[in-house]
């Protein structure tokens, strides 16, 4: 279950630093270094979260060295969404039971749940059963073991840059914007959104989250293709994390970079007809 602390920091203290920045907003009182700490913040957290955690960590769709790896990892922990290993362990278990009982943040239990209620069980997963490659890597296992030395590091920095209203713009609300962003995959784009590819559930492709969502809200293609580390694979499909992934690929920062294959796709479609759109993606 959800202990209390961690429940101030996931709803708290977060709602709070909201209604804080938007009267602050309402007071004349942001200054450009509000702003700027508040979009750093979340793209740099969000990164953490999408190329990180997700990409990197859990679905393993490219390697990388222990230095990068540990970066992104930090930036995730910053995102204040729980240890890498325990995020993991969701996520996987969610591929694995995806709207079915199993499923940690399952629709069918509806919107609230799957976007906020689940919550209340995060640390109950099995994290050996759905994260032992986790545990198994120094480098997330020891990001994962200092995870509240980087939550600190989250909201110190702005703090220092900018004082009590740095950290309500860099911090409280920067945070709860990654989050909510995070938490609209697992609810609204398993409501609203395209579905191109034939999955076992109803994932979808939503394009206001897949923008908010730095490429995670092509839900449905990451649910065709999991490991891909691409989850927009048209080229109108916005997928800012898959770019950087690319632009860290040809800087050979990243490497064995996993992609589907056109004859995948073809497979996949539910109107094969579309093919040519994701060539190239898949090269």
């Amino acid at each position: 279950m959800l202990k209390l602390p961690t429940a101030a920091f996931v709803f708290l203290l977060p709602g709070a630093g909201t209604l804080a920045a938007i009267v602050l907003a309402l007071q004349g009182r942001v200054t450009g270094i509000h702003l700027a700490l508040f979009g750093l913040g979340f793209v740099l957290t969000g990164f953490g979260i999408t190329i990180g955690y997700h990409r990197l960590l859990t679905h393993r769709s490219f390697d990388t060295s222990p230095v990068v790896k540990a970066l992104l990892l930090i930036l995730g922990s910053m995102a204040a969404e729980g240890r890498a290993l325990d995020w993991v362990a969701n996520h996987v278990r969610h591929h694995a039971f995806s709207e079915r009982e199993g499923d940690p943040h399952s629709p069918t239990e509806g919107l609230l749940h799957s976007h906020w209620g689940w919550l209340f069980g995060f640390s109950a997963v099995d994290v050996e059963r759905y994260a032992g490659h986790v545990l198994r890597d120094p480098v997330a296992k020891w990001v994962s073991d200092t995870f509240i030395v980087w939550l600190i590091v989250g909201y110190a920095v702005p703090f220092l840059v900018a004082g009590w209203e740095g950290l309500i713009w860099g911090g409280l609300f920067r945070q709860f914007a990654v989050q909510n962003v995070t938490f609209a995959v697992n609810s609204v784009c398993h409501r609203w959104g395209g579905r191109p590819f034939k999955t076992g559930d109803l994932s979808r492709n939503n394009w206001v989250v897949g923008i908010l969502g730095l490429g995670e809200g092509w839900h449905n293609n990451h649910h065709a293709f999991p490991t891909s580390a691409f989850h927009g694979l048209r080229w109108w499909e916005l997928d800012i994390s898959g770019h950087v992934i690319r632009w860290l690929e040809v800087s050979r920062l990243v490497w064995n970079v996993r992609r589907p294959v056109l004859s995948q796709v073809q497979r996949a479609l539910l109107q094969p007809a579309g093919i040519g759109s994701y060539a190239r993606v898949t090269r």
